[in-house]
Order: structure tokens, then C-alpha cells, then sequence
């Protein structure tokens, strides 16, 4: 069985297909990699961050974005949470929104 990706919401989704050119094209690049190859790409693709959580990293020359995403049952990717990165550190806004998706997706999974 492939992987297939869904979206939190379909403001997430739409988050994604509002991205720069390149941010979207390279987005799509690394997802038909997921699609085909699972979920953990290796870094500098993607990286655990905590209790199941991961991050998307995505680069081009328009700047760096993050896409924070878990996996579920029947190799389901869901892709949480989508920011455009402007410092070094993860805003704690976005990682604290990732999370309590992230507990809603895995409490309505059992």
C-alpha cells in the first residue's frame, strides 16, 4: 500500500498552494517523495521533533518554510501546520498550534 498525504484543514491546504513558486515546487517535490518512499525522508528533508511530530523542511530561493506533519494508521501522512520561517528558531506560536493538531488527529484516530 503507497502512502497518501491529507491536510488538517483546507485552510492548510491552501496555505501550501499559496506558497512562493519555488517554496511550492520544491513542496511538491519532497511530498512525491513521501508519497513514494514514506514519510522520513532524512535530514535535511525532514526532522522528528517531539511525540510524533515532524517537520517539512523546504528551501528555495525565496526563503524557508516549514511544514509540520505526524503519520497515522494505513500510511496516512496529515500535514498540520505551514509557516514561511523569518528566524532562526521555530516561532513557539506555530509549534504549540502543531501540537494540539497533532493531539487532535492521534485522539480521533483511537
Amino acid at each position: 500500500m503507497d502512502w497518501s498525504i491529507e491536510y488538517y484543514s483546507s485552510e492548510v491546504e491552501e496555505s501550501v498552494l499559496d506558497l512562493p513558486d519555488g517554496l511550492l515546487a520544491r513542496y511538491l517535490r519532497l511530498t512525491d517523495l513521501m508519497l513514494e518512499f514514506g514519510p522520513n525522508l532524512g535530514m535535511s528533508h525532514t526532522k522528528a521533533i517531539k511525540d510524533g511530530l515532524f517537520e517539512l523542511r523546504i528551501k528555495s530561493k525565496e526563503g524557508i518554510a516549514r511544514v509540520f506533519y505526524c503519520t497515522v494508521i494505513n500510511k496516512r501522512i496529515f500535514m498540520l501546520n505551514i509557516f514561511i520561517k523569518k528566524s532562526q528558531k521555530t516561532p513557539k506560536k506555530e509549534l504549540k498550534l502543531a501540537m494540539s493538531r497533532l493531539k487532535e488527529v492521534k485522539d480521533n484516530e483511537t
